[in-house]
């Protein structure tokens, strides 16, 4: 697939933590997808964050202000507020980015439920092996 953002996404598996409600409130998660413009997390429970929130990535010794851009289940994408101006996108560019990362959402959730289903399906099996 051709990368369509503005700047290039990192696969990342790290720890982060979301700080929200004037660090009131803290969430741990999980840093999936990293690049100058923003991420893509993964929160550890299922909680509704406001539009602004911090991630700090105590790995990087990062903290980064950041504005939810999209939420699907458990995954949040983030723009950086501190981001670095990519190079401007035309409106289709930008449409597609917007479907790309859409379809990757879908992608993720289609993947748990085939986990889930796999799991239901090996504990039939051990029933009707009794």
């Amino acid at each position: 697939m051709v990368e369509r953002r503005g700047s290039r996404r990192q696969k990342s598996f790290l720890r982060g933590v979301v700080y929200f409600d004037k660090g009131r409130g803290v969430m741990s998660c999980l840093v999936r997808d990293f690049s100058d413009q923003g991420a893509r997390i993964i929160l550890s429970e299922t909680i509704i964050l406001p539009d602004s929130v911090k991630l700090h990535i105590p790995q990087r010794d990062e903290t980064h202000d950041a504005h939810v851009q999209w939420r699907r289940g458990d995954e949040i994408g983030l723009a950086f507020a501190d981001a670095k101006p990519a190079s401007a996108a035309s409106p289709q560019e930008q449409k597609l980015i917007e479907r790309v990362a859409e379809l990757e959402g879908e992608i993720a959730a289609l993947q748990r439920t085939i986990k889930k289903l796999r799991r239901e399906k090996s504990g039939d099996d051990e029933i009707e092996a009794a």
